[in-house]
């Protein structure tokens, strides 16, 4: 049976690292790289509308895709997509628990003192929640 690995993506160097980390740690697992549109987050532009954010949100998750997949071409990982909207950290951990995934590598903002207190941090919540193991990636 083939190890199944999550890889939430969102651009950032962390979730490169994690993805680069993924591929050292697991070179035989099928990867699911996911992109979290966080409904909440959007552009600023108020005229915009839903159907025109979720489309822009799309055609980022597919460049983010895209770049994650020209990184891991020289490795003979198998690499999934998926694109979710919701919470970040409760969407992670349903696809984890959904999807037979083994093992999750995510990376780190690095968000401390009271903006972590206030906000939480997206690694430490899925860390706390999934029912399996969590790597998170600085």
């Amino acid at each position: 049976m083939t190890m199944r690995v999550l890889v939430p993506i969102d651009g950032s160097p962390q979730a490169g690292n994690a993805l680069a980390e993924a591929l050292e740690l697991f070179p035989d697992a099928t990867i699911t790289l996911l992109h979290v549109v966080d409904p909440i987050d959007g552009d600023g532009d108020e005229n915009a509308s839903v159907a025109a954010h979720h489309e822009s949100q799309r055609e980022r998750a597919e460049r983010l895709f895209d770049a994650a997949k020209s990184r891991a071409d020289s490795r003979e990982a198998t690499l999934e997509t998926a694109v979710v909207a919701g919470s970040p950290w409760r969407e992670i951990v349903t696809y984890a628990d959904d999807h037979d995934i083994d093992h999750v590598v995510m990376g780190s903002h690095g968000r401390g003192g009271a903006a972590r207190f206030l906000l939480g941090s997206v690694a430490e919540l899925v860390v706390r929640r999934a029912s399996v193991p969590v790597t998170v990636i600085k």
